[in-house]
């Protein structure tokens, strides 16, 4: 007994000492060394500082902020993803934690006469690419995956979007990443989104393939191509892979050297004007037979009038089949925060002013609208289809069904969730098949939900809403009708309806 206890003194004497050599070695580091400031005036203690401050991040997600607190989604938003996910009750008791008053609040003008239940219908499939396309897509799904790379995000993340997918029964954008297996395993429809790199469709020179396009459109699965532009959080700048990222299969699926950082060109070489624009989705229609579209960030806007113009002019079929419009406060796995904080339109502003610009060039029954950018709930989705949408994408929303606890490592490798890593170990924790159920269900109960409102002011089903159906919280505290603050071209504002 005497000598184990002895036994045990020495050790404990041994790490106290090497303890203490340890503090005196940082001591003698911090003074002397001139990077920091704190740490040479404050030695030792000075690294405490770092510490707390990278846990501050998850300390004021668990314990201090509000429900309705934290960006760039807060607790709120989050929890009713994940009750959604997990088929949870969204149900709350007592009254909302929402404050209305804040200018932008959307209230949603709830009709004397709701419709029944038994006479409500869910957004029926929509045709995107009739007339133009050669395989147009019957769009069963208003609500669907938005683009995420094969590269931003792991193996079993990308495997639970395709098979979730295809349990819902909507769409799945690959992102500017190219095809992979996994996008295709669960047998989901696929959008191939073409960014200005031209992954996955590319030459050795890095220009588009016409070869490689016809492999992507083979897939029965592939049934549209989406020209990617400008993305919501970096609008002006191209997609960012860190080298840690870049492994040999991503490597090989993008069609670059691995081990190399993945850098987009900022704007595609080969389009500069609108006519380059036009002229580019005609060709990869023609190539693939399928609907192509594209996806932009609004800023300027002159351009637009411009774009609808030629489109008349060189005739209806050179339109793109589809427009996706992101918002300025979209989301991205890296960025530079000048771009990230404040370049580009917000979906409020920028959507009504698509919608608007493509009615009025009588367009309206010729491109479809698809709005993306932070709507991830059902109140959220409402919005956009009262603004004129005609589809809904999210790809944070699914983040959140996947798991994600906006831990923001998205760039560096290290997502504790598995979703945004490819770290063998921490992609362990995500289980593709349980997640696919859980994609599944955040797609339902999105569409269930986004109709709950749609009964509620009146209609059958979402599309049937309009934007005198939700009033807008104003800076003098009223509310105003969103048809009175965005008038639809040639129709008289509705609000008193």
């Amino acid at each position: 007994m005497i000598d184990t206890l002895g036994w045990l003194s020495t050790i404990f004497i041994f790490v106290v000492g090497l303890i203490l050599a340890g503090v005196v070695i940082l001591f003698f580091i911090d003074r002397f060394q001139t990077a920091d400031a704190v740490r040479r005036n404050y030695p030792v203690i000075g690294r405490l500082r770092y510490v707390f401050s990278e846990l501050g991040e998850f300390f004021r997600q668990y314990f201090f902020a509000m429900d309705r607190e934290e960006m760039p989604f807060n607790r709120a938003q989050r929890d009713w993803v994940y009750d959604a996910a997990g088929a949870k009750s969204t149900n709350v008791a007592f009254g909302s934690t929402r404050n209305l008053d804040p200018v932008g609040t959307p209230i949603f003008v709830n009709c004397p006469w709701p419709t029944l239940e038994q006479d409500a219908v869910e957004a029926g499939s929509l045709v995107i690419g009739e007339g133009a396309a050669r395989i147009p897509y019957d769009a069963p799904s208003v609500f669907n995956i938005s683009g995420m790379s094969y590269g931003a995000l792991s193996t079993p993340a990308v495997r639970a979007l395709s098979n979730g997918a295809a349990k819902a029964g909507c769409w799945m954008n690959t992102g500017e990443g190219g095809l992979s297996p996994y996008h295709l395993e669960g047998g989901c429809d696929v959008v191939f989104q073409i960014g200005t790199a031209k992954y996955g469709v590319r030459d050795k020179d890095g220009n588009l393939s016409d070869e490689k396009l016809r492999e992507v459109a083979a897939h029965d699965q592939v049934r549209m191509f989406e020209l990617k532009l400008s993305q919501g959080a970096k609008p002006g700048k191209g997609g960012i892979l860190p080298a840690a990222k870049v492994n040999e299969e991503i490597a090989a699926i993008r069609g670059i050297e691995p081990h190399t950082a993945s850098i987009s060109p900022n704007r595609h070489p080969d389009i500069g004007n609108i006519d380059e624009l036009l002229d580019m989705i005609a060709h990869i229609r023609e190539v693939t037979g399928k609907p192509v579209g594209f996806k932009t960030v609004v800023g300027a806007y002159g351009w637009l009038d411009q774009l609808f113009e030629a489109i008349n002019a060189r005739g209806i079929a050179s339109a793109p089949d589809f427009i996706t419009v992101d918002s300025g406060d979209g989301g991205t796995g890296a960025a530079p925060l000048p771009l990230i904080d404040n370049v580009g339109l917000t979906l409020r502003e920028s959507l009504p002013m698509m919608v608007d610009l493509r009615d009025k060039h009588g367009l309206k029954d010729r491109i479809r609208l698809i709005a993306s950018g932070k709507l991830v709930t059902p109140s959220e989705v409402a919005w956009a289809m009262c603004a004129g949408a005609d589809f809904v994408i999210s790809a944070r929303g699914f983040m959140f069904a996947l798991g994600c606890i906006q831990a923001m490592k998205c760039n560096k490798n290290t997502c504790p969730t598995g979703i945004t890593t490819h770290d063998p170990s921490l992609q362990r924790g995500l289980a593709p098949t349980d997640k696919a159920v859980r994609v599944a269900n955040f797609v339902e109960q999105m569409r269930k939900e986004v109709g709950v409102i749609a009964h509620s002011v009146g209609v059958h089903e979402p599309r049937q809403m309009r934007r005198y159906h939700v009033r807008i919280v104003c800076a003098d505290g009223r509310s105003r009708p969103l048809d009175e603050l965005y008038p639809p071209m040639g129709a008289p504002s509705q609000a008193a309806a």
